[in-house]
């Protein structure tokens, strides 16, 4: 039986504790006699296990310590401001940066508005019962709003759900929760129809 290096080496361990097969252990015998350094292996093993096997511990020097580490740092290179660290750097500012502004952009907007001219109401109860068409924009205070579409198509959910889903408070049966502002351009885009109709309709 003929052993490499390698093998011996694999084997090295259960050599030393005499776990290995008698054809094997003479094979290594042999391979240890003609291969310097797998025999230099085998000793260096043996003093390192020598070593770790006696329960006497000796204490360095006085200094030691301190001195390897003035050693170790005079030989270590310095390499400072490097362009990667640099990179690693910007790119972290950037993320930063970038993560704000995010935030301040999307996180805090609202859902989008069905409708370009929609105004958001202001004080609409978030648990008022409301009614919207499906393919319609604005929600309303009840079925009989005249501006009310598609009236075969209709749900009923709370103010907040429709908010979320994108309708907005209708000009004529939501008025009192809109801006002044918002108000007076509804009037005036119906040419002030809206206004004495909502004096005699009740909702």
């Amino acid at each position: 039986m003929v052993v490499t290096c390698e093998q011996l080496w694999h084997e090295l361990s259960n050599y030393l504790d005499g776990e290995v097969s008698p054809d094997l252990r003479a094979a290594m015998d042999e391979h240890l006699r003609d291969c310097q350094k797998c025999s230099a292996v085998l000793e260096g093993t043996r003093n390192v296990i020598g070593l770790y096997g006696e329960d006497s511990m000796f204490e360095p020097p006085q200094g030691f310590s301190q001195r390897l580490h003035r050693r170790l740092e005079e030989n270590m290179p310095r390499q400072r401001g490097t362009a990667f660290g640099w990179m690693v750097a910007v790119a972290a500012a950037l993320l930063i940066v970038g993560s704000f502004e995010l935030g301040d952009s999307s996180a805090f907007v609202g859902p989008q508005q069905r409708s370009q001219q929609a105004q958001p109401g202001i004080g609409v109860p978030p648990g008022m019962m409301v009614v919207v068409a499906e393919d319609g924009k604005l929600f309303h205070a009840g079925a009989g709003c005249p501006l009310l579409h598609d009236k075969a198509h209709l749900r009923t959910m709370t103010a907040s759900e429709a908010r979320r889903e994108g309708y907005t408070p209708c000009v004529q049966c939501m008025k009192k929760y809109l801006t002044e502002n918002a108000a007076l351009d509804a009037d005036d885009d119906d040419g002030g129809e809206l206004a004495s109709s909502t004096g005699s309709t009740s909702y």
